[in-house]
């Protein structure tokens, strides 16, 4: 059987690239915080150097949310007619093509 996923905290693993970057050897800061693997540290210390320490913190997981629909109340009320105004336009010109559609279907 696989083993077990083990997750680390973002203080931890900041401890640990820090003490790397300082000139600390890889292998052994791996072995004293009993890492699964040598190259869980390097894999840190690349998403370090990339994106600084966000590189670090836990990434959400799953799907991202769907905006809220209709749209929530924090809109101001000409933002809201906007949007409505554009839906309404597109529903017209949608229904217009269908008309012309079934005309040209008679014909």
């Amino acid at each position: 059987m696989g083993r077990a996923v083990r997750s680390y905290s973002f203080e931890f693993k900041r401890a640990l690239v820090e003490r790397f970057l300082a000139g600390e050897s890889g292998p052994d800061l791996a072995v004293e915080a009993g890492l699964a693997s040598r190259e869980l540290l390097q894999k840190w210390v690349r998403a370090y150097r990339l994106e600084g320490e966000d590189g670090l913190r836990p990434k959400p997981k799953g799907r991202p949310r769907k905006p809220d629909f209709p749209p929530s109340a924090d809109l101001s009320e000409l933002e809201r007619l906007r949007r409505e105004n554009e839906r309404l336009r597109a529903e017209v010109a949608y229904l217009g093509k269908l008309r012309a559609l079934r005309e040209q279907g008679r014909r």
